[in-house]
């Protein structure tokens, strides 16, 4: 039998994320509460400035552009305290917005554009060139290029967002309605091993479902008031704003609730630190490579820390090793959850008061979902035994755009998503993920798709064939891309051959697609029959390889 949750049933009310966050009727906290802060810039928005900033927006949206029910707003750009306001300001004129990566490539960005059907573009002024020429690509005219940040345009040839606002006669329009279970509020991004990134569709009520979800999971132990400052909690913000991760465990959530949240543009360690101790973070959401470095890296004793109550960390399995190294040197405890983007994200969780329990576990299953593990025939498996782990509940995605065969692949008929992921559950109800049956890599939460890498390798002119696989990296807690490489006759299998191939790749790709495992030459790849790569039996060489390596060594 499928598994129910075990938490009690909530409602999910039928109303879209407007409604649901500026309409409600059981706000606690009082709106001039600060809801984001910039640490570096010191700026901040509190709850009513986020509000009345959507709505002139959204106004903007309107009397500007015409924009639609159902039109789409690209998002390339670091994580940004204006981002919030343009999220939901695109939402109040209903709209969906679909943010992209900022280290993508203009042809990267120029598909994603393509695919969502983007009718305009925000970004921030270090960012303009690559969103210019991704624009071209697709016929988005420079006046539909925008600016946020704090940064401005000095040739003026580009808006900041602030003047797509507060203009004459805009009082006459009124927000779009949408209907919050078939509307989408977003569109996210996630690749898929065919190579392309894949349109994920989520809905009003999916973001609706997982804000109320996360809520529960936290069991009050998050607070927008108390604290030895009365300021309530405050969790730091460096997972990207892009990443759906980001997008609702921090800026729906610290909305909802009344946490502040301090946001940074990107990950840097000593920056985590001094915002740590400066601000007096109370909690974060993290991923396994900033665990590592909590646990081994000298420069954390240079700063105070102790304000920290919890962290939670997802994207990937973390080790026993790691969380006791750091609660051993820090105090801090470590929690662990499982999401997807096509989950909104979230659907596990430890409990705070069980991080220390079932360390290796995702934890349980969130409010209002069904779960079962499947076998390779799709017959359920009884607790213990492992399968693929599906998910049925209100924050699963309502499918891939323009891609009607990858949604029949991942969602069955009645309703279950396909994670891909294999684990198990124990008896007490708390669910592991060992494995994956996809083939993507996992590199510090971002997806790689060696189709895609393959594919640009195989036009490299050295390069007879190619096979791309992940490898784990002890040093740095996360999955690497590594090719191995059959070469052209003739050319040299030296270091230099293997640095000018990373070199050339790193120029096309986003930094997390770069080829960090190396390049491995070979005399041919392991296939099928049928022409499939055999990837298993690399990553059986591949550990062969490491352990022959550290036998070496000794």
């Amino acid at each position: 039998m499928p598994t129910e949750s075990t938490y009690p049933k909530i409602e999910i009310p039928n109303v879209d994320l407007w409604e649901f966050l500026f309409e409600r009727k059981d706000k606690q906290f009082p709106d001039d509460k600060v809801i984001y802060t910039d640490p570096d810039t010191t700026r901040s928005y509190t709850y009513a400035q986020v509000r009345s900033t959507a709505i002139e927006f959204g106004k903007g949206l309107k009397s500007q552009w015409e924009w639609k029910r159902g039109d789409v707003l690209a998002l390339y750009t670091p994580n940004c305290i204006d981002t919030p306001a343009i999220t939901w300001g695109t939402h109040w004129a209903g709209g969906i917005l679909s943010p992209a990566n900022p280290g993508y490539t203009p042809d990267e960005l120029a598909f994603q554009l393509k695919d969502s059907g983007a009718k305009a573009l925000v970004t921030q002024k270090p960012f303009l060139k690559s969103a210019c020429e991704a624009a071209a690509k697709v016929g988005i005219p420079e006046e539909r290029i925008i600016l946020i940040g704090d940064q401005r345009d000095e040739t003026a040839r580009f808006k900041h967002f602030t003047s797509l606002k507060n203009l004459a006669g805009t009082a006459r329009y009124r927000r779009t309605k949408v209907d919050p279970k078939k509307d989408l509020a977003f569109l996210v991004y996630s690749s898929g091993t065919t190579g392309h990134p894949k349109g994920v569709m989520l809905s009003h009520e999916n973001i609706v479902a997982n804000t109320l979800m996360i809520k529960v999971a936290e069991g009050g132990n998050l607070s927008w008031k108390g604290g030895k400052d009365g300021r309530g909690d405050k969790i730091l913000a460096f997972l990207p704003f892009y990443h759906i991760y980001g997008l609702t465990c921090l800026i729906h959530q610290s909305m909802y609730s009344g946490f502040e949240l301090v946001v940074m543009p990107k990950f840097d360690l000593e920056s985590f630190c001094r915002h740590i101790q400066t601000h007096r973070i109370t909690f974060a959401y993290v991923v396994p490579p900033v665990v590592l470095m909590l646990g081994k890296s000298p420069l954390i004793d240079k700063y105070d820390l102790s304000s920290v109550r919890m962290l939670n960390s997802g994207a990937a399995p973390l080790t026993r090793d790691l969380v006791d190294a750091v609660y051993k040197r820090l105090k801090i405890p470590i929690k662990q959850g499982y999401g997807l983007s096509e989950t909104s994200p979230t659907t596990h969780t430890q409990p705070w008061e069980d991080w220390n329990k079932t360390i290796g576990s995702v934890g349980r299953l969130l409010p209002n979902q069904t779960a079962k593990y499947m076998s390779a025939d799709e017959t359920e498996v009884p607790a213990g035994q492992t399968g693929e782990l599906w998910i049925k509940g209100p924050n699963v995605f309502q499918g891939y755009l323009n891609n009607p065969e990858g949604t029949r692949n991942a969602k069955t008929e009645d309703g279950y998503f396909k994670t891909g992921d294999v684990g198990h559950q124990d008896e007490h109800g708390n669910f592991y993920i060992t494995d994956r049956v996809k083939e993507l890599i996992k590199y510090k939460g971002f997806q790689v798709p060696p189709a895609e890498l393959e594919g640009l390798l195989a036009a490299h002119d050295n390069i007879d064939d190619v096979a791309v696989i992940g490898i784990y990296n002890k040093e740095q807690a996360t999955e690497v891309p590594r090719a191995y490489v059959v070469p052209k006759k003739g050319v040299q299998a030296t270091k230099e051959t293997e640095k000018q191939i990373m070199d050339w790749l790193a120029a096309k790709v986003a930094s997390h697609k770069r080829l960090r495992g190396g390049v491995k030459f070979v005399d041919e790849i392991p296939k099928s029959a049928s022409g499939k790569i055999l990837r298993r039996l690399l990553k059986e060489r591949a550990l062969a390889e490491e352990k022959k390596a550290e036998k070496a060594k000794l």
